[in-house]
């Protein structure tokens, strides 16, 4: 039996239909919590959807682009209506960039930072109105180890878009607190998911590991079970945290 109670309420998670999203919605779902799996395509939140089958709660698959901010307040309606409630926001919707100082466009830098951050951003914003009428109202970032040191193998964007993600980290969990709205953050290193393997050839992956105090990447899984100590009940007292999921690979 888990020390942890989250039943009885509805996470939405943005990037939710696969990686470290998925992991986090199977482990909230474990736990009696209720998911809405945003993805950005209409296949992957089927997919997704249709590998919840099983689950013991209602999960659900939803579409929306949060590069285009004008979409996430109909996306949060829909939520709302079909669960009831919307108590916890994890942001993990993440695109990874691993250009070259030299070689980063302007292209490039917009549609990271549209994502990474100014989804975060207006995802947080439009989800308040929502999580005040919750009894355990909780927002997770899912950032990176680059925003808390830079990175080694991933692209100046990826690396703003992540240090962003903690500051408003910060700033959010401040100016919530006295809405009772935790706002905490999970920083992990690199991670065994699709995203790494196709961002990374095998070389660089190798260069990665060899870098990690405690001999290996991580799972989603073990970014999961962080999140679910921040989304819990018991978890009211915690907010504006980094919690650090990157097996030594940053430590400070």
């Amino acid at each position: 039996m888990s020390i942890l109670t989250l039943h009885g309420r509805t996470a939405v998670i943005t990037g939710g239909t696969r990686g470290i999203g998925f992991a986090i919605a199977r482990a909230l779902a474990q736990g009696g919590m209720q998911v809405a799996l945003v993805g950005q395509s209409l296949e992957s939140a089927h997919a997704a959807q249709e590998k919840a089958t099983g689950w013991d709660v209602r999960c659900k698959g939803y579409v929306c682009d949060l590069a285009y901010v004008e979409d996430i307040l109909p996306l949060l309606e829909r939520i709302c209506t079909d669960f009831g409630s919307i108590d916890v926001l994890v942001n993990c919707a993440g695109v990874l960039d691993t250009s070259k100082i030299g070689t980063l466009t302007e292209e490039q830098w917009d549609k990271v930072l549209d994502v990474n951050l100014k989804g975060t951003y207006f995802m947080i914003q439009q989800t308040v109105p929502y999580l005040e009428k919750s009894n355990a109202p909780r927002i997770i970032n899912i950032a990176s180890n680059a925003g808390r040191m830079g990175g080694f193998e991933n692209g100046l964007a990826y690396t703003a878009s992540k240090g962003g993600m903690i500051a408003l980290t910060y700033g959010a969990a401040r100016r919530l607190a006295e809405k009772q709205i935790t706002v905490n953050c999970v920083a992990p290193g690199t991670i065994l998911t699709e995203m790494a393997s196709q961002g990374y050839d095998e070389q660089t992956r190798q260069r990665l590991l060899a870098r990690f105090p405690l001999g290996r990447m991580g799972r989603p899984e073990d970014v999961a079970t962080a999140v679910c100590y921040f989304a819990s009940e018991e978890a009211g007292f915690t907010t504006g945290a980094v919690l650090d999921v990157n097996g030594g690979l940053f430590m400070g």
